[in-house]
């Protein structure tokens, strides 16, 4: 990976990690206590900021996949992995084990 590629990377990993962290606390927290304790604003603010997250993912999926150049098949993995839960985590993984990426 050169110097050009290294941002583009670090920012993609940022914003993976964190869609996918919001994604596992509106599944794992916000929807048990909306059902739970029957508080549906949990749901409302935590899902709002996992549609923000999961839109800016989708839109650093292309630009990073250019930068880094990636094949279809993995820029459609990173697609797809962004609507799994433990998928962008699963990504990220594949990616540095595949790339030998230290980032």
């Amino acid at each position: 990976m050169n110097a050009e590629q290294l941002p583009w990377a670090k920012r993609f990993k940022w914003i993976s990690l964190l869609e996918g962290l919001s994604f596992l606390i509106l599944l794992g927290i916000a929807m048990p206590i909306k059902y739970v304790f029957d508080f549906p604003l949990a749901v409302t603010y935590v899902g709002w900021v996992h549609g923000l997250l999961f839109i800016i993912y989708i839109y650093a999926v292309f630009p990073t996949a250019r930068s880094l150049k990636w094949e279809f098949g993995r820029t459609f993995f990173a697609l797809f992995a962004s609507i799994l839960p433990f998928g962008p985590f699963i990504f990220d993984r594949n990616l540095r084990k595949n790339q030998q990426t230290h980032f």
